[in-house]
């Protein structure tokens, strides 16, 4: 870690000092980034986000939960910490290949029994997307089932986020997006969609396709 820390000081901060006297001064990032806690998937790292871009949370399986005051305020404090004073434009949450968090929600027996004290409560935020593909895919094996399970809980994440009242109200005024994204590292691939919102909050969403990257 201190070597990792004189790299970036030397290579990074000193050859920066506009940048980060800027920074310095406060933060106006233009994204809020959901994304797993897995090693593999550091979003800064993957999309090159550079420091001030993008306000991060990281947790398993990347999930977010429907608003609620008590049981997830940590996650709703973010979210309005970011649409309500950093003002981001956009809420991008971030799936990826060979999910542990996914793995271990699809693991889930079907009377609802858990062995662990938070992981698999937590990951049955996204139990409507499992449920899904568990209809969809009946046919596939197991490893092609939790890979739909790990898109699907993207889009099912992404319709939470219309819970929060000040997320509608940003989309209901246009100043800001909703998207979904895929990082495949097996194959090398990020994939983007997007999430339409009609002019009232009692309208549907709407899920548009993929851009494959």
């Amino acid at each position: 870690m201190k070597m990792g820390f004189i790299h970036f000081k030397r290579e990074k901060y000193d050859k920066n000092p506009s940048l980060y006297a800027e920074l310095a001064r406060g933060q106006s990032p233009k994204f809020m980034v959901f994304a797993c806690s897995d090693s593999r998937v550091c979003p800064s790292h993957v999309l090159d986000f550079q420091p001030g871009e993008a306000f991060m949370v990281r947790n398993i399986a990347n999930m977010v939960p429907a608003y609620d005051k008590i049981r997830y305020s940590g996650v709703g404090a973010a979210i309005e910490y970011a649409v309500l004073h950093l003002k981001v434009e956009n809420i991008v949450v971030i799936g990826h290949s060979r999910c542990g968090g996914i793995e271990g929600l699809m693991s889930i027996p079907d009377d609802g029994s858990t062995s662990t004290d938070f992981i698999e409560d937590w990951v049955q935020i996204c139990l409507p997307a499992k449920e899904k593909v568990k209809i969809e895919y009946a046919s596939q094996p197991f490893p092609e089932q939790c890979a739909a399970c790990e898109k699907e809980a993207v889009n099912v994440s992404l319709g939470n986020l219309l819970t929060y009242p000040f997320v509608r109200e940003g989309l209901v005024r246009k100043t800001l997006a909703l998207k979904g994204g895929y990082y495949n590292f097996v194959k090398g691939s990020f994939e983007l969609w997007g999430l339409e919102f009609g002019f009232s909050p009692l309208y549907p969403c709407e899920i548009h396709q993929p851009l494959y990257i």
